[in-house]
């Protein structure tokens, strides 16, 4: 009986042993995001632990704006990156210190990210439109980021020159906000999820969509060329986030009726685990999913028309366009 209880003993041992083992083997990576559903794969992989079947131990750390994940990814305070393209992160990737290694949301109709919104005073003063932006004080986090962009493709679309816009750079969702709700500007680009609580509130009207309005690739995963020389971390992690974009496109994106997402017995997981990570209520979540390519795919294209818009604007250095930026043994291209 003694025997019997050792030999258990050592096994137990042992399985802890391998446990361990397997858990100090993980290669460990910090990914940099914003609390937004933009980022949904992210999350899904983390909460439902693909990344730790990958063999992978990841931290995810949050940001409020766009270019600090940028920043933050050159200087190794984080191993991947995964937010909208701005011109700050050209400029880096031109220089050849980030790379461009997969595809993340995109402004599409039909599924609401980015939106338009006036301040009360601003629209009661007849600003009632996206087109009716010309002219105003509109609030971005920064000049040459993702906000800026869209404004300047709704520019070109209404035939009005973005020079005669009023661009107020404030450095953070959470101070465009602010802006708009103690009318210190006209209008702020936001995303649904910043906006709602506005909206709620009475803080701001409702304009339109950028995805209605202008269709582009909005964000990308990006790693520095340090991380990239570690080919195994690289395809572990884009393994497990081109599984969590299937996953979300086919049983979230998939059920979508009028940009709104129902709530039940397949979508409720994962709904549950995005409203954890943004902070939002699940009924917040439902009206607030991005569209997301189901392979993870990159509109090379789109980001070539990109990068020569902002260098065409003065805002991105000269010199380089997609191609260079972009990891080819990694991205797939749409």
């Amino acid at each position: 009986m003694i025997g019997i209880v050792r030999l258990a003993l050592a096994g137990l041992v042992a399985i802890m042993a391998i446990g361990t083992a397997r858990a100090e083997d993980a290669l460990k990576a910090k990914i940099g995001v914003l609390r937004l559903s933009s980022s949904a794969p992210v999350f899904i992989a983390q909460d439902k632990g693909y990344f730790r079947d990958a063999g992978l131990e990841v931290e995810l750390k949050f940001f409020d704006a766009a270019q600090p994940i940028a920043v933050a990814t050159t200087s190794g305070d984080v191993d991947f990156g995964v937010t909208a393209f701005t011109a700050g992160l050209y400029n880096l990737a031109g220089k050849g210190v980030l790379k461009v290694i997969g595809g993340m949301s995109r402004e599409k109709p039909g599924y609401p990210l980015i939106g338009y919104f006036a301040s009360n005073n601003a629209f009661a003063a007849g600003l009632k439109t996206p087109k009716d932006l010309a002219g105003k004080r509109v609030a971005v986090t920064q000049v040459g980021s993702s906000f800026h962009y869209s404004l300047g493709l709704l520019a070109d679309k209404y035939g009005f020159k973005l020079a005669d816009v009023k661009i107020v750079p404030l450095q953070s969702l959470s101070n465009a906000a602010a802006a708009l709700k103690g009318e210190t500007v006209d209008a702020a680009l936001l995303p649904v999820s910043t906006a709602r609580k506005l909206m709620d509130e009475g803080g701001a009207k409702f304009l339109g969509w950028v995805g209605d309005e202008t269709p582009w690739q909005l964000g990308a995963v990006f790693a520095s060329p340090k991380t990239l020389t570690n080919k195994a971390l690289v395809t572990k992690l884009l393994g497990a986030l081109t599984k969590a974009d299937r996953e979300y496109h086919d049983v979230i994106l998939a059920a979508m009726k009028d940009g709104v997402a129902p709530i039940n017995e397949q979508t409720k997981p994962l709904l549950e685990i995005i409203a954890k990570y943004t902070n939002l209520p699940v009924e917040q979540v439902v009206g607030n999913c991005a569209y997301i390519d189901p392979e993870g795919k990159l509109d090379v294209k789109n980001v070539d028309n990109q990068i020569k818009w902002l260098q065409e604007q003065g805002f991105a250095d000269k010199g380089f366009d997609a191609n260079g930026i972009i990891a080819k043994d990694y991205v797939k291209a749409d």
